[in-house]
């Protein structure tokens, strides 16, 4: 996979984060994943069709997934595991749109699904591709998450 579209993905990554909660991350070095476990507690994954197909994932641990819904709820958090829910499938779902404007810019015109979000320890995501996934590690002062995509 071509290493260049990291680079839409870290960028949206990065807006999106400080726009909604006011984060500095700092991206680590892309790699290939070669399992299916996800680095985090709390993922949300998209769909990718149009000109490639794949996914987009977003993985959260636990820590830095509360301190994302708390620094974009404030004190309108009511319940902790709807709400963290609710914010990182939306946060994926900005993400994968602004990512996937730097992508048509690059000439790949792609639409996104509605995400689904899974919680839970050691849980996997299944990307229904033919080729591996790139994984972005990212940390931030609230923790740590991953960003994972792959096309075929």
């Amino acid at each position: 996979m071509d290493p260049a579209l990291a680079k839409p993905f870290i960028k949206a990554t990065k807006d999106v984060l400080s726009a909604m909660a006011a984060l500095d991350i700092v991206p680590g070095a892309p790699y290939v994943k070669k399992d299916n476990i996800a680095q985090g507690d709390v993922s949300a994954v998209i769909g990718i069709t149009g000109d490639k197909s794949g996914t987009f994932s977003i993985s959260f641990d636990r820590k830095t997934a509360i301190h994302v819904v708390k620094q974009m709820l404030g004190d309108a958090v009511e319940d902790i595991m709807r709400d963290v829910q609710d914010a990182v499938g939306e946060i994926s779902n900005m993400i994968s749109g602004q990512a996937r404007a730097g992508l048509s810019e690059m000439g790949m015109k792609l639409q996104g699904s509605t995400p689904s979000v899974i919680m839970g320890d050691n849980h996997t995501i299944a990307h229904m591709t033919s080729t591996l996934a790139m994984a972005i590690p990212f940390t931030c002062e609230a923790g740590t998450f991953t960003l994972e995509f792959c096309f075929d």
